[in-house]
This record gives structure tokens, C-alpha cells and sequence, in this order.
């Protein structure tokens, strides 16, 4: 092709771009910049109030030493300017961290990305949930493309290309979609590669008219909005690692990239780039519409379950209080806050809870006026106690599948339910909650169709519009609480404590099944109408070790010390009791009667 055809054809292809739109062409002035991050600036954490060097968990990721970065890294983030000059920075909400500027349009828009690279290598930028051709699809693939298809594949530094996004019909929300829907932009040369690095922002795609003129738009439909990554960075996976380790570590010859544990102290549980608490305030009024847009990228341990304590969400036509997001999982949840305070959001994954995977949220009472209350149903009373037991996770002793004893060498179970001087063999003292008729608690209460419920606690039932009233006697030997999920309740009425450890309550055994029902659906004797049985099944690994009784179980089991610090990791294993049928290992089974 002749070199005059070539630009004819060029500009001829670019000259599309516009005409499928109907509606506005949205300019976005993206650089992608090298940074210096911050992972909990603030020094401390927040949740516990306790500064670094008193907190040896997280202090394992944020203090630096001779072979440990701590909580300060190199990374490459985007950053959006006024116009082409790249010259005016635009601010952004310090909540959204290390993520890029949102990206919002609605259906029928044209958005344009004109792209500047300011790092030391190849970047892109790469869209979900918009329509795109070859020369703006922002990924470097061997997809057979090339010339001017291929240069958005890798923009090199000091290089710019112009991405060309649209929302066609066929990529919009649907009639059953919230108003706008969450996706996010990456890098795309070495995607996880790249995303470790930093360079991954929010994008939402709109019904029309759900934006206003602003500049920048505003929703219409909603009074806040926040855009919250769940994810594990791992900063071993960065372009920047190699410089990190030199800036921040005082010994950087020390350093082995191999080494476990340096590793771990690499992975930052972090939301939107903050640990600990360390996400600056995310604030709301009672009573306003908030759109949360979460997201998760990364690998199989980015599993995540949001907890919003205090308030309830709505996503995919569902109430709950948890967002369940897994890698390139995007979750478009709504709330409306009906009680003010200072409410925690956390990952409910025990080691990423652990690992400073945590947040706090603020809402205020901007009005003096106070919601009605709507409440016309019963007060449902229930009278619970904490009570210290001894459990066996075998009690019938067989293996269920097989017939086998469960103490059998080389059964399987047998590392479970073996006992000898360095197992302590499937019995542990555990505590559990127990329903009892009145507030003497004297007298328990024994209903048949319950035993299957084995270390839960009593089944809590209401109905919408209900109050449930719970007398809680603490039996034990140590402080316990009750923390529901799915009601609505007052920070008095929390069962909380931020700065404890509630991952040991449960596996100390204190957990129960709550049931919240339409209104009507339950009988004058509390039960479920047109129900024969119901069942309620945890499935879950008990981890014995990580209970409050865990020094109490080795002491009854008058194990051997000398053999457990020559087989820890062997040990810990067996005490992590993999439990279906609430606390059953292996032998139980769930009769159903025919009628």
C-alpha cells in the first residue's frame, strides 16, 4: 500500500469512532506515573490503636530491616490530568488509594482515553464490560494483529496512544442491573505483573440519563459512591521489587527473593492499598443512598467475603451483609445506613482478617430527622448461654464411608482421631452456645429435630418486622459475645470488639444459625410452615489450634513437648478438624423419613 492510502485508510478508520455514539464523548487524560506508596501511613494499627512495634502480626508486613521492605514500595499507578498537557493533576478522594480515576459513561457515550506513559517501561491500559476494536483493546497477546492495530498492545515510556471505548446496546445494564454497573481498566502487557505493580482503576457503565452534566459527572441516583479492591498485592510480583529491596531494606545483600517468609511479608492485605485500618474515612449520611463497587483480582487466595458491619447491602436483587468477590469478580452492592457510627468492614477469610484486611466506615447523622420505627411484629425472646464442653468430632468412632475405625493406621482420619504423646485425638474442650426455657437458667431447652445441629448453637428465628430479644449468660471461663448478621441493630447491641480477635470465638466453637423469614411464614410454635425437617449445615475447618482452648487441649492430652517441636507443622495439621454436619468428622449422617 502506497504511503498516501496508508493515512487515507487511517484516518478513515479513526473517523468511526464517533459515529456509532448517540450520546457524549467522554475525554479522559490518564498518565501513568512511578509513585511512592505508603501501605499504612498513619504508622500503626488503627483497628487496635497499637503501633507497630507492639503488634507483631502486622509489624511481620509494615516495619522494614535488613532483609524486610516494610510497609513503603516503589509502584506504578495511573493518574488523570486536566487536558493533553499532563501538566494539571486531578484530585481524587484519598479512599480510592493506589487505584487509578474512576471511569464512568453512560450507554451510547464514546469514551476516550488518551494515554501518556511517564514510567521506566511498557504499560497499556485494558477495559472491562465496554466495547473495543483490536486497536484499543490494550492487551499484548500474539492475536495476529499488527501496524496500528498493534500499538496499543504496548505504549513504551514517553509514548501516548488514544483508547477508543464505547457502550453499545449490547453492553448495557439490564432491566434487572442495578443503574450502573462495576468493572475495572488494567494494565495488559504482563497482567498480573502489572496489576501488582499498581495499575488497576474503577470503571462503571450507566443507564442513560443516570449522570449529570458535572464535570466531573456525578450519579443522579445515588449520594455516595466508593470503589473498594479486595485484593492480596503481592509485591513479589512487581517491576519494582528489585528496587524496593535496594531503597528499603538495610542490608539488601541479605535479601533471598526465595525465602518464604520474606515473601509473606510481601503480601499486602490490603484494601484499595491500605492495611490495618489504615483506608482513610470512608464517610455517609443515614438515610442516603450509597452505590459500593467492589472488586477482587489476583489468584486462588484472592477469595474474599466483605463484611459491612452495622448495615445491610443489596446485590443481585439479594439483602445480606456480606459481598462474596472472588479474582475478576465485579459486585455493584447498594445500601441505605439506618444508624450512625463508626462500623467495621473486613475480609471474613480468617487469614486475610488476620493479615490487616480491614477498614472502617463512618456514618454520620447529617438530618435531624429520624427514621419512623416500622416494627409491628412480635418480640421473639431467647435465653443463651456460653457453656464449656468437651466435643468429640468422631463420636459414633467409624469412618462413615468406609466402615473403618477412626483411629485405623493408615485410614485417613487416623491423624485426626489417633491419639498419642503428640496427638491430642479429635475430643477438645470447646464452648458452645445453648438455649434454655427463661432468664433462671435453669432449664435447657431439648428439641429432637435439633441434634443435628451438633457444636451450633440454637436455631434464632423471626420474621420480618420482628424485635428478637436475646439474654446472653456467659458461662465460661473467658469473655464471649453474640454478633449477629442480617439484623438490624445498635452499636450497644454489636456483640464486637474491634481489637480482639473474633477468629478464635469461632473456632472455639460459638457460632449459630439465625433464620429471618417473610412475615407469616413461621407458626404459632416458632417453626417454618410447610416445613417436615429443616436443616442447618456449617461446613468449615476448625482450626484447634487457633482456639482459646488450644493450650487447655494439649495440657489434657499431657502431650510429650519434646515430640511437638520436632513435628510442629505434622501437629497443627491434625488439629484442624475439617467438620460437615456442624462439627462431625467423617461418621455422621442425616436421616429424611418419606411420607
Amino acid at each position: 500500500m502506497k504511503t498516501g492510502h496508508f493515512l487515507w485508510t487511517l484516518l478513515f478508520v479513526h473517523s468511526l469512532w464517533l459515529l456509532p455514539s448517540d450520546g457524549a464523548i467522554r475525554n479522559y487524560y490518564l498518565g501513568i506515573q512511578d509513585v511512592q506508596w505508603n501501605y499504612a501511613p498513619k504508622g500503626r494499627n488503627v483497628i487496635t490503636n497499637q503501633s507497630l512495634n507492639d503488634d507483631i502480626v502486622a509489624s511481620n508486613f509494615l516495619k522494614s530491616g535488613k532483609n524486610r521492605i516494610g510497609s513503603s514500595y516503589k509502584k506504578t499507578v495511573y493518574k488523570e490530568y486536566s487536558d493533553g498537557t499532563y501538566t494539571d493533576e486531578v484530585s481524587k478522594p484519598a479512599w480510592l488509594g493506589f487505584l487509578g480515576p474512576l471511569v464512568q459513561a453512560e450507554v451510547g457515550d464514546v469514551i476516550l482515553i488518551h494515554l501518556k506513559n511517564f514510567a521506566s517501561r511498557p504499560y497499556t491500559i485494558h477495559p472491562h464490560g465496554v466495547f473495543y476494536e483490536k486497536d484499543s483493546e490494550g492487551s499484548l497477546y500474539p492475536d495476529g494483529s499488527s501496524g496500528y492495530q498493534k500499538a496499543d498492545d504496548s505504549v513504551p515510556p514517553g509514548g501516548s496512544h488514544v483508547y477508543n471505548w464505547t457502550i453499545p446496546e449490547g453492553h448495557a445494564p439490564t432491566g434487572a442491573d442495578p443503574a450502573c454497573l462495576t468493572w475495572i481498566y488494567h494494565s495488559h502487557v504482563d497482567a498480573p505483573r502489572d496489576i501488582a505493580t499498581g495499575l488497576i482503576g474503577p470503571l462503571i457503565t450507566c443507564k442513560r440519563g443516570t449522570l449529570d452534566g458535572n464535570s466531573p459527572p456525578q450519579r443522579k441516583d445515588v449520594d455516595h459512591n466508593f470503589f473498594l479492591l479486595f485484593s492480596v498485592v503481592d509485591e513479589n510480583l512487581s517491576w519494582h521489587l528489585d528496587d524496593n529491596i535496594a531503597s528499603y531494606c538495610s542490608d539488601p545483600a541479605s535479601v533471598d527473593k526465595e525465602d518464604g517468609d520474606f515473601q509473606d511479608s510481601n503480601r499486602m492485605h490490603a484494601i484499595n492499598g491500605f492495611v490495618f485500618g489504615n483506608l482513610p474515612e470512608l464517610s455517609m449520611c443515614v438515610q442516603k443512598h450509597v452505590a459500593w463497587h467492589l472488586f477482587g483480582m489476583g489468584n486462588e487466595i484472592d477469595v474474599h467475603t466483605a463484611f459491612f458491619h452495622g448495615q445491610m447491602l443489596t446485590t443481585r436483587g439479594h439483602r445480606t451483609d456480606v459481598a462474596h468477590i472472588f479474582p475478576a469478580t465485579f459486585v455493584t452492592a447498594e445500601m441505605v445506613p439506618q444508624k450512625s457510627g463508626t462500623w467495621l468492614i473486613s475480609c471474613e477469610v480468617n487469614s486475610h482478617f488476620e493479615s490487616g484486611m480491614q477498614a472502617l466506615y463512618k456514618v454520620d447523622s447529617c438530618s435531624m430527622d429520624t427514621p419512623v420505627d416500622q416494627l409491628t411484629g412480635k418480640v421473639r425472646q431467647y435465653f443463651i448461654e456460653a457453656h464449656e464442653i468437651q466435643w468429640d468430632y468422631g463420636p459414633i468412632g467409624r469412618d462413615g464411608r468406609t466402615g473403618k475405625s477412626l483411629r485405623e493406621p493408615g485410614s485417613g482420619p487416623d491423624k485426626y482421631f489417633q491419639k498419642s504423646s503428640s496427638r491430642i485425638g479429635g475430643t477438645y474442650w470447646k464452648v458452645r452456645y445453648e438455649a434454655f426455657q427463661d432468664e433462671t437458667f435453669q432449664e435447657r431447652v431439648h428439641q429432637e429435630e435439633e441434634t443435628h445441629l451438633g457444636i451450633l448453637g440454637p436455631v434464632i428465628r423471626a420474621e420480618v418486622g420482628d424485635t428478637i430479644q436475646v439474654v446472653f449468660y456467659n458461662r465460661a471461663s473467658k469473655p464471649f459475645s453474640m454478633q449477629p448478621h442480617g439484623v438490624f441493630y445498635e452499636k450497644d447491641y454489636e456483640g464486637t470488639v474491634y481489637n480482639d480477635d473474633p477468629i478464635k470465638d469461632t473456632n472455639s466453637g460459638l457460632v449459630g444459625p439465625l433464620l429471618v423469614c417473610k412475615a407469616g411464614a413461621l407458626g404459632a410454635d416458632g417453626k417454618q410452615k410447610g416445613m417436615d425437617k429443616e436443616f442447618f449445615l456449617l461446613f468449615t475447618v476448625f482450626d484447634e489450634n487457633k482456639s482459646w482452648y488450644s493450650d487447655a487441649n494439649q495440657a489434657a492430652g499431657m502431650l510429650d513437648s519434646r515430640l511437638l517441636s520436632e513435628d510442629v507443622e505434622a501437629f497443627q495439621d491434625s488439629n484442624r478438624m475439617h467438620g460437615m454436619g456442624n462439627s462431625f468428622a467423617f461418621d455422621y449422617n442425616f436421616e429424611v423419613s418419606r411420607k
